[in-house]
């Protein structure tokens, strides 16, 4: 009985595929600094920093630095990118909350009074993806 269970058990955490994202992000200015990811998976956690799903970052290579996340069920997601020039692992605003360094979305762009919403971002993930963004 006890081999059936462990059977069992480790058969459903198979079908729960667990996909990778890379993410090549073209556009980066300098080597300099660092590229962060934000991934999010619900519409009304879009680009709050406290309810990020998953995130990394990496050391910038001008050109296109690639980053890489690992570990994701199927579902919907949409991802925002940074470019943190000066590594103070923050988004720098103005005064009134306009980013000082590039951004950057999936599917979208900013808009002129503001960043894009999550259905406008969103893309989807059945297995493992590749994703190009642009700063």
């Amino acid at each position: 009985m006890r081999i059936l269970t462990v059977f069992f058990l480790l058969f459903s955490c198979s079908l729960v595929a667990q996909n990778q994202l890379s993410v090549e992000v073209h556009g980066v200015p300098k080597s300099e600094g660092k590229i962060s990811v934000a991934l999010y998976n619900q519409e009304e956690d879009f680009l709050k920093f406290d309810k990020v799903f998953k995130s990394d970052s990496t050391a910038a290579k001008q050109g296109v630095t690639s980053i890489s996340l690992k570990g994701l069920p199927e579902g919907e997601y949409a991802l925002a990118v940074f470019y943190d020039e000066n590594g103070n692992d923050k988004l720098d605003t103005n005064w009134i909350g306009i980013p000082k360094e590039k951004v950057a979305f999936s599917n979208a762009k900013m808009k002129t009074f503001g960043p894009p919403k999550f259905k406008e971002c969103v893309f989807q993930v059945s297995k493992d993806t590749k994703i190009n963004v642009t700063l």
